[in-house]
């Protein structure tokens, strides 16, 4: 097919579009150079010695291939005894695995909610969710982000089962959400709500079983959604709640009817990642106070702004919106200078509000931060930021 077709140039104009505004996306490949200011690896247990060796002695007696669906031929004890074990572990009834976060948001939003139904979203919620919710049939409004009072006026406007969906910590922002007073307006109006603890499973609660577990909120959450691509060093998700919920998605949730099983290596990955996770509190310790550290060592850097609510994920905002190509280039002089930075700008988070997305691990240093803390401080100093 010629490539001067319209369907051609319709998709180079678009590609164009971002490439004038400085929001187009390319890949690049990781840098082990670099000092890590921007990985997912919050516990470092993707690089952990420990882990390498429980999964190769745990992957001794599997099959390399998934070779089909779960509901064909891709099941596996191993994959059922992993799921028992986060039931246990995050106290819920059940829990069903999923290949991604996004592949649990989008099966339990378009297949739980239906015609007639209502879902109410933090505005600021995950792409995944939004794109779930699409998939749905139901109607769906957006709240202001974190604004309890807000949701509770819109509410009016609800038929049918009423969701509310939200992130235990929102992943642009690193700000939590008021999730007591959610419940609470939730249980007095007989409410689902489903939490997404994709940045908070592994960090937070008792042994990590994330932030809902941390706060008592098991039995007044209706689903969790518990990413492995963050603090487990791994890949995949699950969903957990209530039994008929798991049987519910078993039968209904596309991405997980059809797509193939997680690999025998993943589950292997998970199942020992889950029993490292009661050993590792002296290593979220770390990482919540290497959190606070970076705030207030940033924040004495002029022309660098860091939000005091943020936790472990922190955007780096500058006095003015600088525009998208001013913060690319400064994360590049701070890449340059050793330090793997990265830009978020338009479509991920709204225009005007591009920002510097700084992610904190057990692994790092205080004298990386300063370091780092100096390196930004000459970068703003001589630039027109």
């Amino acid at each position: 097919m010629s490539t001067t077709s319209p369907l051609h140039q319709r998709l180079a104009t678009h590609l164009a579009k971002r490439e004038a505004e400085g929001t187009r996306r390319r890949l690049s490949l990781p840098s082990e150079n670099l000092v890590d200011f921007s990985s997912n690896d919050y516990l470092g247990l993707a690089r952990s010695p420990t882990l390498r060796q429980a999964l190769q002695a745990g992957m001794q007696q599997e099959d390399a291939g998934s070779t089909g669906s779960r509901l064909l031929t891709g099941n596996s004890a191993a994959a059922e005894a992993l799921e028992t074990h986060l039931s246990q572990f995050h106290r819920a009834e059940a829990a069903l695995l999923f290949n991604s976060g996004y592949a649990a948001n989008l099966g339990f939003f378009a297949a739980v909610p239906r015609r007639g139904d209502t879902i109410f979203y933090d505005e600021a919620s995950h792409a995944s969710v939004k794109d779930g919710i699409r998939g749905s049939f139901a109607t769906a409004y957006s709240f202001r982000h974190n604004d309890v009072a807000d949701l509770e006026r819109r509410l009016p406007r609800a038929t049918g089962a009423v969701f509310v969906a939200v992130e235990a910590l929102y992943s642009m922002d690193g700000d939590i959400a008021p999730l007591r007073e959610l419940a609470a307006l939730c249980q007095q109006r007989e409410l689902y709500l489903v939490v997404d603890e994709a940045h908070t499973n592994g960090l937070y609660g008792p042994h990590g079983a994330g932030l809902v577990a941390e706060l008592g909120l098991e039995n007044d959450v209706f689903a969790r959604v518990l990413t492995f691509g963050k603090a487990l060093g791994s890949q995949g998700a699950a969903v957990a709640g209530p039994a008929v919920l798991h049987d519910y998605l078993l039968n209904f949730s596309r991405p997980f009817i059809y797509t193939t099983a997680p690999a025998p290596y993943t589950v292997a990955t998970l199942a020992a990642a889950y029993q490292l996770l009661p050993t590792l509190d002296t290593e979220r310790q770390r990482l919540f106070a290497l959190s606070d550290y970076l705030k207030s060592t940033l924040n004495a850097v002029p022309g660098l702004h860091v939000p005091a609510n943020s936790h472990v994920i922190h955007p780096v905002f500058f006095p003015t919106s600088p525009g998208p190509e001013a913060v690319k280039q400064v994360a590049g002089a701070a890449q340059a200078a050793g330090f793997d930075v990265r830009a978020i700008v338009a479509p991920t988070v709204p225009a005007g509000t591009e920002r510097l997305r700084l992610i904190v691990h057990a692994y790092n240093t205080e004298a990386e931060i300063d370091r780092l803390a100096g390196v930004l401080g000459k970068i703003s100093i001589h630039t027109d930021l």
